[in-house]
Order: C-alpha cells, then sequence, then structure tokens
C-alpha cells in the first residue's frame, strides 16, 4: 500500500490537519489502490455501509417516539404509523431496512466464500465481519420483539428459553434476559435499551473492519496478490466510488419498491396483533433472514444440542480460514470447490424454506439432512478438497486477465510452467 503524502493547500488547513490528520484520511480513502478487477460484487460493502448508517439514523427518530413498556409498546407503534409526521415512513424504511441490510450482507458473506476472501492475510477481516454478523442477528432478534405483536411476544419467549438448557448457568442467563420469570416488561424495557446499543457497537467494528482490510488492501476475483499496483490497480475514486454509487442507486430503487409498494410482504400477519401470553400462535417464525439458523435449531430432538448446533453453525464460520487450507483463493480457479459452494448456497436456501415450515414429516427430514451437509461442507469437504483437488493455473498478475481480451476458458487452459 502506497504511502499517503497529502498536504493540505490552506493555512487552516494544514494547522487542523497536523493536529487531527482527518484530511490526510481522506485523501488515503480516495487514493487507496484498488485492483482494477473488482466487479459489481465488491459494491455491498458500501451497500451495508449505507444500510447500517439508514438504521442508526431512523432507529433514533423512531426511539423518540416508542413506548418501551408492556402495556402501551404496540399502541405507541400505533402512534408512529397514524399520528407522527412521516412515522410511516420512517418505520417502513426502518423494518424493512432490516431485511434488505441481511439480504446485502448475505451476498456480501457469499462472496467472499466463492472468491476466498477470508484466506490469508485477510482472516482478521473476516473473523470482524462474522462477530458484525453475530451482532446483526443479535440487534435483529431484539428489534423483533419491539412491537410487542403476537409473534414478538412468543418468538422471545421460545428464543430465550433456550439458554435455559445450557447446563448450570442456563437458568440463570434466561431469568437475567427476562428480567423475571417470564417474558413481560422488564423482558421488553432490556432489549430496546441492547437494541439502541447495539447497532453504535456494530459500527465500530466496521470502522476495525475497514481499517484491517486497508492493511493487506482488497481481495480480486482472480485471488491473486497484486504485483504491479502501477497496473494492477486504480485509485478508489473516482473509478470504484463511481461503481459503488451506481450499485447502491439501483439497491435504492429496490429497497424503495418494497417500503412504497410492498411494506409488509417481508413480516408475519401475526405481529399486527397485539401481544397476548394466554394464546399461543399456531406457528411460531423468526424473520426470513434467520430461518436457516432456526431450522438447525429445531432439526435436533434435545434442546441443549439444539442451541450447541446453533452457535456451532455461526461460529464454524470464524475456524473457515483454518479449515480451508488451499492455496488458490478464488473458486474460479478451483473448478470441484465451485460446484459445492453452490449445494452449499442450495442448503442454506433450503434450510430457510423448511425454517418457516413446521418441524414435522418432510420438512424435519429436510432440515436434518441440509444440517449435516452444511457442518459436513466446512469440516469434511473443504478441508479434503484443499488435499486433493487439482487446481487450474492462475494468471500472472491482475492485468492479464482484464488487458489481455482473452476469453476466460482460454486464459485457464493456458498451461503455464512458471506457476
Amino acid at each position: 500500500m502506497s504511502e499517503n503524502t497529502y498536504t493540505p493547500k490552506s493555512k487552516f488547513g494544514k494547522w487542523f490537519n497536523d493536529r487531527l490528520p482527518l484530511l490526510t484520511l481522506a485523501s488515503h480513502l480516495t487514493d487507496y489502490p484498488t485492483p482494477k478487477n473488482l466487479n459489481y460484487w465488491w459494491t455491498f460493502g458500501g451497500i451495508l455501509t449505507f444500510c447500517l448508517l439508514s438504521q442508526i439514523i431512523t432507529g433514533i427518530v423512531l426511539g423518540m417516539h416508542y413506548v418501551a413498556h408492556a402495556d402501551m409498546a404496540f399502541k405507541s407503534i400505533e402512534h408512529i404509523m397514524r399520528d407522527v409526521n412521516y412515522g410511516w415512513l420512517i418505520r417502513y424504511i426502518h423494518s424493512n431496512g432490516a431485511s434488505m441490510f441481511f439480504l446485502a450482507v448475505y451476498i456480501h458473506i457469499f462472496r467472499s466464500l466463492f472468491y476466498g476472501s477470508y484466506k490469508s492475510p485477510r482472516e482478521v477481516i473476516w473473523i470482524l465481519g462474522m462477530l458484525i454478523y453475530l451482532l446483526m442477528m443479535a440487534t435483529a432478534f431484539m428489534g423483533y420483539v419491539l412491537p410487542w405483536g403476537q409473534m414478538s411476544f412468543w418468538g422471545a419467549t421460545v428464543i430465550t428459553n433456550l439458554f435455559s438448557a445450557i447446563p448450570f448457568v442456563g437458568e440463570s442467563i434466561t431469568t437475567w434476559l427476562w428480567g423475571g420469570y417470564s417474558v413481560d416488561n422488564p423482558t421488553l424495557t432490556r432489549f430496546f435499551s441492547l437494541h439502541y446499543l447495539f447497532p453504535f457497537l456494530i459500527l465500530g467494528l466496521v470502522v476495525l473492519h475497514i481499517w484491517a482490510l486497508h492493511v493487506p488492501g482488497n481481495n480480486n476475483p482472480v485471488g491473486i496478490d497484486i504485483k504491479k499496483p502501477s497496473k494492477d490497480t486504480v485509485p478508489f475514486h473516482p473509478y470504484i466510488t463511481i461503481k459503488d454509487l451506481f450499485a447502491l442507486l439501483i439497491f435504492i430503487i429496490i429497497f424503495s419498491g418494497f417500503v412504497f409498494f410492498a411494506p409488509n410482504i417481508l413480516g408475519h400477519s401475526d405481529n399486527y396483533i397485539e401481544a397476548n401470553p394466554l394464546v399461543t400462535p399456531k406457528h411460531i417464525v423468526p424473520e426470513w433472514y434467520l430461518l436457516p439458523f432456526y431450522a438447525i435449531l429445531r432439526s435436533v430432538p434435545d434442546k441443549l444440542g439444539g442451541v450447541v448446533l446453533l452457535f456451532a453453525s455461526i461460529f464454524i464460520l470464524m475456524a473457515l480460514p483454518w479449515l480451508d487450507k488451499s492455496k488458490v483463493r478464488s473458486s474460479v480457479f478451483r473448478p470441484i470447490n465451485r460446484y459445492f459452494f453452490w449445494i452449499l448456497f442450495i442448503d442454506v436456501l433450503a434450510l430457510g424454506y423448511v425454517g418457516a415450515m413446521p418441524a414435522e414429516g418432510i420438512y424435519l427430514l429436510i432440515a436434518r439432512v441440509g444440517t449435516i451437509y452444511y457442518f459436513a461442507h466446512f469440516l469434511i469437504v473443504l478441508p479434503i478438497l484443499s488435499r486433493v483437488e487439482k487446481t487450474l493455473p492462475l494468471p500472472l498478475s491482475i492485468s492479464e486477465p482484464v488487458l489481455t481480451g482473452m476469453p476466460k476458458a482460454e486464459l485457464l487452459r493456458n498451461d503455464r510452467k512458471d506457476v
């Protein structure tokens, strides 16, 4: 990474920059050398930053009108929707924004899996990303409870009850989460406090994530290191910023389509009924973005086993850099791994589907098979492929496949003796 030598031209700018080098930092971000072959799958980092800031801003405004009390929470949501100026818009942006946030993060994660962005020297970047994802899940779950509808109440009851399965300390943890002996007003106030706090923790981790990214630099579709910075890279601005802004514009159009034309399509109808501890919904499900993990949780008949698998399914992703030991990063040059990647993708979709279905019959069978493959992919398939897969020859530099105009298939068949 090239050293930034920016010097402000004005006297005030120089005085300020010598004491707080924000101008140098801004110049570094715009001049940052970026691989020239980044495609649109690399624009989701900027989209995720937009989603996070959107959630924080709308969340602060909603927090001004929301009442975190079991007797008034549901009515306060109605007040926001009906009486607050543009309250309906702010709430729909926030509720649909959570879904858009997770949609973008899933694309971001699967792009990293396909192109090997978790491999050395980017292990810390990957782990920080997984910690962000874990906090996102916790924040989204607590936010789902705040409307205090039927699905909010019973979802909180089911999920928090799982902690009671932890030996020795489970009951104490559950009681602390509830603030009593059942899901009630203390639970709601605790969840509201944590839901308000966690986005700022996520923002701090995002700063660390970006900082860590700027040490080794961006990965790229061919997955090789930059050999000649003058030929392999372009300045982040304007080349990458324009691409990011175009992708963000398309994303905002899709986002706006949900907000203005189908704002409730991703929600659950039972959550528009006020919470009633005496009436249990026919089928309790979380939001769509948590369904694959919910399917894993329910695939085990033992409560403790389900909890263990639930957390293991997330933490196993953190160990991925050490499970996949292949020296080739990108699946573009790993033909067998490419097939297994799509099997994993289909597996996660299947788990998401059965997570929304009753835990019985064929749905339970699919959930168990999907859970077995999910763990087998990381613990068996990837370690074996690391040893036995015959990879395709890599290009000599990033510029070669970009500038030669050679078709990809022809490039891959070009067997170089020096690789």
